[in-house]
């Protein structure tokens, strides 16, 4: 039984070679607090749209996986309490059992692959974490996207993660990491970690370019990373940004927080103690880097 289905908007567009945009859902039922969670996952819709592309927001709903929420669907997951947090090798089971789940980085990556999607914005990607050398703490998205050719647009990793560490794994794994109108590498609620890229593109008919290359190269069945910075004046303070990381990691020590929760931990934790300023920053960033991603596919789309 295929268990993928695509929404008919979505159908449509592939058939006619038009641009589509995946999102992934853990932002809504993971990364944001209600009712903003909701708003803002209409609104990075919204914001594809608004730039002429088809927005495909992944999740697994009732044991099927869904490329593209109708409205009422995805107002069912964002007002969920018990929703899973799907990762690549969660699918089969949340599938098997009937069950639903919001879909990562890597999960989102390889679903829209597998339904004809070639680009997809999120927030930040999953990385190496802190003291990985003891825990081998890694996340998933980075092996999901060294095997699947998909162009994602983001703002770096999350800054909570071994930015330096997680650069080397990408590079490992020949994952493409470009600059998008940047040198420097951004960490998410950060314009600048601090570490150099060697390449960058300055247009979306530059992105759509590489992209094009990339695949003509025999390299399709890998990612490429678009890393779209924050502008400097809508970053979080960097600060108030470590002040607030040092005492979340420390907390997470002290309550014992390991693997998987850790992320959803600190993000929490920063948008209680900056007072709504992180949250402010991150449905920024993932507006924006929706609208590239779009611009992106709009020029691959009227390149074919």
């Amino acid at each position: 039984m295929n268990r993928l289905d695509i929404h008919p908007e979505v159908a449509r567009a592939l058939a006619d070679r038009r641009p589509v945009v995946a999102l992934e859902s853990t932002i809504v039922t993971h990364g944001l607090p209600r009712p903003d969670n909701l708003a803002t996952a209409r609104r990075v819709e919204a914001a594809v749209r608004a730039q002429g592309a088809v927005p495909a927001t992944v999740a697994v709903v009732d044991g099927r996986a869904r490329i593209g929420l109708d409205d009422a669907t995805l107002a069912r997951i964002a007002a969920s309490d018990t929703i899973a947090k799907a990762g690549l090798r969660d699918l089969a089971p949340v599938a098997a059992a009937g069950g639903s789940a919001s879909t990562t980085v890597g999960a989102t990556a390889h679903l829209a692959r597998l339904a004809g999607v070639r680009f997809f914005a999120t927030g930040g990607l999953g990385g190496v974490h802190r003291e990985a050398r003891e825990t081998w703490d890694e996340s998933a998205d980075l092996d999901a996207l060294s095997r699947c050719g998909i162009a994602v647009v983001c703002s770096g990793v999350k800054s909570i993660l071994d930015v330096a560490a997680t650069l080397e794994r990408l590079e490992s794994l020949n994952v493409a990491v470009i600059g998008y109108g940047t040198d420097r590498f951004p960490g998410f609620y950060l314009t600048d970690t601090g570490h150099a890229l060697e390449w960058r593109v300055d247009s979306p008919a530059e992105a759509a370019a590489l992209v094009r290359a990339r695949d003509e190269l025999g390299l399709a069945d890998r990612a490429v990373v678009f890393a779209n910075p924050l502008p400097a004046a809508d970053q979080l303070d960097p600060a108030l940004h470590d002040r607030v990381l040092a005492a979340g990691l420390a907390a997470c020590a002290a309550e014992g927080v390991r693997g998987k929760e850790v992320t959803p931990f600190l993000l929490d934790r920063f948008h209680r103690e900056t007072e709504g300023l992180s949250l402010a920053a991150n449905i920024t960033l993932i507006t924006r880097n929706a609208t590239e991603a779009a611009r992106i596919a709009v020029a691959a789309a009227s390149a074919l």
